[in-house]
This record gives structure tokens, C-alpha cells and sequence, in this order.
């Protein structure tokens, strides 16, 4: 989880062999989440304290703009990743967190 390890990481592979990787840090030098593009992959920083606040409690998203050139601003979104409502045969889930709708679907 991004609140114990600070970074959580992932890649898509596309054809040709190409892999866009991604990842999400949480900062203790960030004061606003900002996000970065090279290499073939996006890094999003979050300020630290607000990554711990967020794990600990029932928000959902944090949120952020990021000034760009040409005054244009890139949107920052990120989201909790929950457990699915319904079991999915090859799904690791020991990571996510638990669905807000779980009790009230059965699971």
C-alpha cells in the first residue's frame, strides 16, 4: 500500500514490446500533488500527509491541478482501488481495500 511502502508501481504492455510504466509516490517534500511524464511513464507525487490522512479514513479520492505551459492545467485524480463486489477467478485483491458497498451486497 502507498501510506506503508511511499510508492506503488504498475505497467501496461502494449504491442511491439513498449510498457507504459506508472507510478504513485507520497512526498514528504510535496506540498500540492503534482504529476511528471518521461520515459515511457508518469510518476504522480502526493504530499505525504495527505496520503496518511487519506489511508485512515472513508475518502475516496484526492485530488490536485498541476499549472501547465501555455496556461492549460493537468487534472490529478487518484482513487482508492477497492475490492470488488463479486469474486473474479485470477483477481489478487490482498491489496485493495475494502468495498464501501460490501456489507449491503452480500459479500
Amino acid at each position: 500500500m502507498l501510506r506503508d511502502a511511499g510508492i506503488v508501481t504498475g505497467n501496461t504492455a502494449f504491442p511491439g514490446g513498449r510498457t507504459f510504466t506508472y507510478s504513485v509516490e507520497s512526498s514528504p517534500a510535496s506540498v500540492a500533488p503534482s504529476a511528471c511524464y518521461a520515459a515511457d511513464g508518469m510518476v504522480v507525487r502526493l504530499p505525504e500527509s495527505l496520503v496518511l490522512s487519506w489511508a485512515a479514513t472513508e475518502q475516496v479520492s484526492l485530488e490536485g491541478e498541476q499549472a501547465l505551459d501555455g496556461g492549460r492545467v493537468l487534472k490529478i485524480l487518484v482513487e482508492k482501488d477497492f475490492a470488488c463486489l463479486a469474486p473474479r477467478e485470477g483477481e489478487d485483491e490482498t491489496d485493495m481495500f475494502p468495498h464501501p458497498d460490501a456489507d449491503s451486497a452480500g459479500c
